[in-house]
């Protein structure tokens, strides 16, 4: 077969081709299409589409997902019915930033019996009943949404008590519908909601949320705001298992004092009080709060805003103040404000949001003008007064000895080049005085300072503490404080005698001192002002924690110990440490008896011991947890037999009172912090570390004293164990005892006469002994 030619395609000739076939195929398809038309009939006009009632099932969770968007419209709206029920303390536990768990638990008045079955159907409320109260609408919650929104999004539980019940009851819900009949459980006061699951039936929500790390922050942003603006309420938030809150405010009697316990005091000490209001005649618009300076800086502005006691937003307002802060903050920089806005109800639309997030008000261009105006002229004003002061601080450096007191003076800041510069004055001329303010050595709010700081270390490198515990020196915040006591007789009176025997002085000096270091096994050295005081540790620390057990009524943590303790063998080996008389059988037949009574008479109480002191006693005897008294502080442990001696001989059981008065100081004891049981390897005690010669002196031989020993023989294990028991206990002085004391506790009276705190110096009388010098 004959091969064709291989011709090269013209691509003129393509081309008139291919224009010519469209041309032919689109006059076909017209033709087809007249045809068509011709030959089909018009159709009819198509019927409309049915409408359909959704079943309730689709209502209710289209409804929960506008409502609840994410965990943090969950925790919102129960904090928010706390506060409504009336509570003075409310807990939030997250979990796996609350798609897990969202556990939120107050001691409000409870719920009813009664109500349970409705509890969480849609639009049940106790807040209103006609549309007209939407007007008046006081409460932060009011239709009845936000239960009935959770069950269809998750699993939610319910504890409850009212304070007419002997007991509380429990009823888990579902899809609005309460699952079976409450069950009887015990309780503490108020209400406990638990949502589990959380968008479990909403794959795609949970599976962005999933994907997000900013859940728990927002959560713990959220109970800020609150604390700072219900200061009659204790808040708590923490993660789920965390032994210690990530917010943990108490009640506080000034708005500033709120502030500085959430934020901090880099916040606190740069705000300006601002307030703005209508005609005083008049009650229609008035406005309080705090705004950052010009010396505050900040990348992200925090802006908290509350209108009639809600917490909303307002888009118009941040934008207003952010205005006038651009004029006058660094670049980059943002600011802090805080505002309570109080407007007449029927002023303002709540119902506007699905969340509540944002109202409308009535005149809301004129209230953002005076706002911004008032903000105008106070930062102006602050502007105009600040003052810059530069100056010299005058050192002064105690060291104590067992035999005298001596006083050397460290030269000032001004460096040796400096002072080779500076003309030398003439002879006899009297020195400038130092104003009494310039010589305060450090402050409270800078506990870096220590006195051993300006001491040559005689350790060697491998004993030394690690570089890492500086960044740590850093006074503990207030929320690791303790929560609200329980609703007994006897402890509120427990409390009310602290507070009415709390001495005024001592209140400020334990409030605003600094720790300078430890003058002995015993005693601190503090600085107040210009003065120098001694401060009993031990005593202070007994009486800190004894206050502490009576506010953590019945809420403590607890301390799991790796393997139970038998109450017996402790009981035992207590009574080995405090005996006098020489063993015998009579003698250890009696301790036996001791022990065998005390450990019945602690398992009897054992249930009060668990409920109330977060100490638990398993059935058959062993001592398995202990509470928490003071977060980052665990007790020498060598003491827990001392302390199920005391819970044994010396608690009075009949009397509620005394009872619980004594477990408190027994607790107390045992917490304190009492000098390790090795002697301090610093100073004389070296010796009893030192190795002696090896071979026994013989008698009329001259026996080695201590100091004739080489320091290469010491028992270098022993050493250390002491020394690190040592280091730890000054560490949890400076970082843990002294700041917490500062926060909590009211020293009572006693202490002023008792010799716990002994004012040993003043700088005003030294520096007038150095200027006759």
């Amino acid at each position: 077969m004959k091969k064709a030619p291989n011709l090269a395609p013209n691509p003129y000739f393509i081309t008139k081709i291919s224009s010519s076939i469209s041309k032919m195929e689109l006059e076909a398809q017209a033709s087809d299409r007249m045809d068509m038309e011709e030959c089909t009939p018009t159709p009819l006009q198509r019927d409309p589409p049915v409408i359909r009632r959704l079943d309730e099932e689709v209502v209710n969770r289209i409804a929960a997902g506008e409502v609840i968007q994410r965990p943090l419209s969950a925790v919102k709206e129960l904090v928010e019915n706390s506060i409504d029920a009336g509570s003075a303390s409310i807990t939030v536990v997250v979990k796996d930033g609350g798609l897990k768990l969202v556990q939120v638990s107050d001691d409000g008045h409870g719920i009813r019996y009664e109500d349970l079955p409705i509890l969480c159907e849609r639009h049940t409320t106790s807040k209103l009943s006609k549309y007209e109260d939407l007007q008046s609408i006081k409460s932060m919650g009011f239709r009845g949404e936000a239960l009935a929104s959770m069950t269809y999004v998750g699993h939610v539980t319910v504890t409850t008590i009212t304070k007419d019940q002997l007991h509380g009851y429990r009823a888990t819900y579902k899809d609005g519908v309460m699952g079976c009949e409450p069950k009887a459980c015990a309780a503490v006061k108020g209400t406990q909601i638990m949502i589990e699951n959380l968008f479990y039936n909403m794959a795609a929500r949970k599976k962005t949320l999933q994907n997000s790390a900013d859940d728990y922050p927002k959560i713990v942003d959220l109970i800020c705001r609150f604390a700072i603006h219900h200061m009659n309420i204790n808040f708590s938030c923490r993660k789920h298992g965390a032994a210690r809150a990530d917010v943990q405010s108490v009640s506080k009697s000034s708005r500033l004092d709120a502030i500085r316990s959430v934020y901090g005091v880099s916040v606190a000490q740069n705000l300006l009080k601002i307030e703005v209001s209508d005609d005083p005649s008049s009650s229609s618009f008035k406005m309080d709060g705090f705004i950052s300076n010009s010396n505050y800086i900040a990348k992200k502005i925090a802006m908290v805003l509350f209108i009639n006691d809600r917490l909303v937003e307002c888009g118009a307002l941040k934008r207003a103040i952010e205005i006038v802060y651009a004029a006058t903050l660094p670049k980059a920089s943002k600011p802090f404000i805080y505002m309570s806005i109080k407007l007449p109800p029927e002023h303002v639309d709540v119902n506007v949001h699905p969340t509540k997030r944002e109202v409308t008000l009535l005149n809301q261009e004129i209230i953002i003008e005076k706002i911004q105006y008032a903000i105008e002229s106070k930062l102006r004003n602050s502007n105009e007064s600040r003052t810059f002061r530069e100056q010299v601080k005058l050192f002064c450096m105690f060291c104590f000895t067992s035999s005298k007191q001596k006083v050397d003076t460290l030269d000032n800041s001004v460096s040796t080049s400096k002072a080779a510069s500076t003309p030398p004055s003439s002879f006899g001329t009297k020195p400038q005085k130092v104003p009494v303010h310039k010589m305060v050595r450090t402050d409270s709010q800078d506990p870096a300072g220590r006195l051993d700081a300006y001491l040559q270390s005689s350790q060697s490198s491998q004993m030394q503490r690690n570089s890492c515990l500086a960044s740590m020196r850093s006074s503990i915040k207030e929320r690791r404080n303790s929560r609200e006591t329980a609703d007994l007789t006897s402890i509120q009176e427990l409390i009310r005698e602290i507070d009415s025997s709390c001495h005024t002085e001592l209140l400020d000096l334990v409030g605003h001192c600094t720790y300078l270091g430890m003058a002995d096994d015993v005693f601190a050295l503090l600085q107040h002002n210009t003065h120098l005081y001694l401060a009993n540790v031990v005593n202070l620390s007994k009486e800190l924690m004894y206050q502490q057990v009576l506010r953590r009524f019945a809420h403590f943590s607890a301390i799991q110990l790796s393997v139970p303790a038998p109450l017996r063998e402790l009981v035992m080996l207590a009574l080995k440490e405090d005996e006098l008389e020489p063993e015998g059988i009579e003698h250890e037949n009696l301790k036996e008896k001791i022990a065998e009574m005390n450990t019945k008479v602690i398992k009897q109480k054992s249930e009060m011991l668990e409920e109330y002191f977060g100490i638990h006693i398993d059935p058959d005897g062993n001592l398995s947890r202990l509470p928490i008294v003071l977060d980052q502080y665990t007790p020498d442990m060598d003491c827990v037999p001392e302390l199920i001696l005391c819970l044994g001989n010396d608690v009075n059981w009949d009397d509620e009172k005394d009872c619980f008065q004594t477990i408190a100081a027994a607790i107390a004891n045992f917490y304190a912090f009492h000098p390790p049981l090795l002697p301090n390897p610093s100073g004389e005690s070296l010796q009893f570390y030192k190795r002696s010669p090896p071979g026994d002196p013989e008698e009329g031989s001259t026996s080695h004293s201590p100091d004739d020993i080489p320091e290469e023989q010491i028992e270098q294990d022993l050493f250390l164990e002491a020394e690190r028991a040592w280091s730890q206990r000054e560490w949890s002085i400076q970082h843990v005892l002294f700041p917490s004391m500062r926060l909590f506790l009211k020293p009572p009276t006693s202490m002023a006469t008792d010799g716990t705190f002994v004012k040993v110096a003043s700088l005003e009388k030294l520096y007038k002994i150095f200027e006759r010098c």
